[in-house]
Formats: structure tokens, sequence, C-alpha cells
């Protein structure tokens, strides 16, 4: 069972100023609590227990946000006020570990991913999730990924996560070719390879990576290989990477309904609606899908804000 997660949260979110300015992007409140702590939630639903986050020295927020807070819980305990402090409390149950590790400076997600490598290993997979994408796993009856957890078990390749984009938007993306045809929702396929922000013509197929992955210990070596640059964007060279042999990829079809928003777009013009300001609102500003070329149960978007 997969038990570890890399979330890479070094990244300075100059898209989304400036709203990020003074505080991390990963920390803008979506409803009634940060960005990140969506994420968290996804992977713990999924069965991660070790979550191991790339930060900055700028980024000590994300830290105190999943830290203990004596006092607050002190006074909230005094004032009788027990649904917050139950509130609180499960922002990290008591079975999940946080841990933080530092990336000096942004070389791309490859570099963020292998900075991870002391905590991770190079024995055991692992998941890997962005957090800048949200996903929509209500009515699943598992998150998409668990999905892809369960696909890695099954199949013993890489898993990565895709969703559908139309073909005007596949120059912004990491487009996958996978082969024999795209997955249906919720399953998966084996992947050719990843082309990084193809023209239309030379686009395989519209499946956009969308931010997850699973990975196998040994893509750590393959990144230590690399050399990190600092125009690296985020998504490279992660893709190659994990196609790379020895490795084998899978992409998988997320099911989470695909939306266009940025997060900075959602917090001043939500796209869903906010009438009952529910958590579960919020959670359908999302999307997700697996890597071997698989996909999810609903319909995965993909927010722009990097």
């Amino acid at each position: 069972m997969i038990r570890k997660a890399v979330l890479p949260v070094a990244g300075f979110g100059t898209r989304c100023l400036p709203a990020s300015k003074a505080i991390p992007k990963e920390m803008i409140t979506i409803v009634d609590r940060p960005v990140i702590q969506y994420v968290v939630n996804e992977a713990v639903a999924a069965g991660i227990r070790d979550i191991v986050l790339v930060t900055h020295a700028s980024k000590s927020a994300i830290e105190n946000h999943f830290d203990k807070h004596f006092e607050l819980e002190a006074s909230l305990e005094a004032k009788d006020k027990q649904d917050l402090l139950d509130e609180l409390r499960a922002i990290v149950p008591e079975d999940v570990n946080i841990i933080s590790v530092r990336q000096p400076e942004p070389l791309g997600l490859g570099h963020a991913v292998l900075c991870a490598r002391p905590v991770i290993g190079d024995d055991e997979p692992f998941a890997v999730l962005l957090p800048d994408v949200l996903v929509d796993d209500d009515g699943l009856e598992h998150n998409d990924l668990a999905g892809m957890i369960e696909a890695f078990e099954a199949s013993g390749r890489s898993q990565l996560m895709v969703e559908e984009v139309p073909w005007e938007n596949v120059h912004k993306y990491g487009i996958v070719d996978p082969r024999g045809g795209a997955p249906s929702a919720g399953e998966s396929c084996p992947l050719n390879g990843v082309v990084e922000k193809p023209s239309r013509d030379e686009a395989p197929s519209n499946l956009a990576v969308i931010g997850r992955y699973i990975l196998p210990g040994s893509i750590f070596a393959l990144l230590a290989k690399t050399p990190p640059a600092p125009a690296m964007r985020s998504s490279s060279p992660m893709p190659s990477r994990r196609c790379a042999r020895p490795m084998a990829s899978t992409p998988g079809e997320c099911g989470a309904r695909p939306m266009t928003a940025a997060i900075s777009s959602a917090i001043s013009k939500p796209p869903w609606s906010m009438a009952a300001a529910t958590r579960a609102s919020a959670r359908a500003f999302a999307h997700s899908s697996p890597a071997i070329a698989s996909r999810s149960n609903r319909h995965a978007t993909r927010d722009s804000w990097k």
C-alpha cells in the first residue's frame, strides 16, 4: 500500500499575484479553508499517511497551518467551543505525519521531488500531488488518487492523471501519447510518452497531465541524472523521466468534472454555485485522473496558477 506523498509547495505563485504576495498561494482560502488543506485531505482519503511538503523559507505559513497551536486549542477549550476545536484538530489526523523539507531554489518540479528523496527513499512507490490542482471527488466511491494507487499496485507501472482539454488548448499542457487510444473514464492504458506543450498539429492526443502522479522510488535515480535549470517549467522533466526506461507509465483518465478556471479566478468569480458556501461546492472546483493513462470516474479539471 502506498503511504507516502510529496507536495511541492516551494514556488513563488507569481500567477496568483497580488493575492500571493504576502501569503503562499497554497494558503489562499477557498470557502473556509486553504487550498493546500483540500489537497492534503485528498491524499489522506486515498490512504496516504506520510505527507512530505517540499517548501521554501517564505512558506512557513504552510508549515504553521499543519502544526499544533496549543494556545488556540486551549482558548477554544476554555470557551467550550468544541465544534471549532474538533475542526482544528482534524486538520491533521492523529495517524498522519506532515514532514517538511526545503528546496533551496526553484529548479522545477523534478528537482522539488528529488528534494524529498531522503524521506521517501529509493525502495518504495509514492504519490506526487501538485497543490494548485483541486479534485472533485464528490459522488465517487473512492477518489481518483486511490484509483491510481490501485492501478499501480495491479500493473506495477507508474501512473499519471490526465484530463481531456479542448484541442485549441493543447499547447498549454504536457500532452500524453496513449498507446492504443484514449482510455475510458476511470480506466488506464499504456503510454508511449508525453509531449510538452505541443502545437495542435503535433499533439498526439488532447489528454493533458493534470498534477497527480504515482511513481516508483527508482525515479529518484533518473531525476538525479537530470540537470536542474532555473528556467525549467514545473512540468519538466517529470514526464520524460517518468516515461524513460526502465520505467513504464500509464495515463489514467480522471472522473472529476472538467473546469477551465484558475484558482485565482475561482476566488473572485467562482465557477460553481456558492449559494450554500459548503465545502462540497468547493471540492466541485477540481480535477483528477491516473497516469498509466487512466481516466477518472468524473471529469478532471486543471487550474493554471503556478
